[in-house]
């Protein structure tokens, strides 16, 4: 086979290579950039409920330092807390 032919080949066969890995390799980055996404908002609605169980938990110390006994203010916590609509 001529040494012309055989670089021809060569190149036609790394040019496909490198273009099936660079595709392989954008469907993965898109992938992660989903998975990324989902992350975020669900990092997002960790922080707001655990900024509502903090304001409750504020409450409850309230609560106790206006002299409520304990087992009333943490009965008059888990009342509240059941009481919260979820955020979607």
């Amino acid at each position: 086979m001529d040494e012309f032919l055989k670089m021809d080949v060569f190149f036609f066969v790394s040019t496909i290579a490198v273009v099936v890995v660079g595709g392989l390799a954008a469907y993965a980055f898109w992938r992660l950039e989903r998975v990324l996404r989902h992350v975020e908002h669900i990092s997002a609605q960790v922080a707001a409920e655990s900024d509502t169980i903090r304001h409750d938990l504020a409450d409850m110390r309230e609560d106790v330092r206006r002299g409520k006994g304990r087992l009333l203010s943490l009965l008059g916590f888990l009342s509240k807390t059941g009481k919260h609509e979820r955020k979607s």
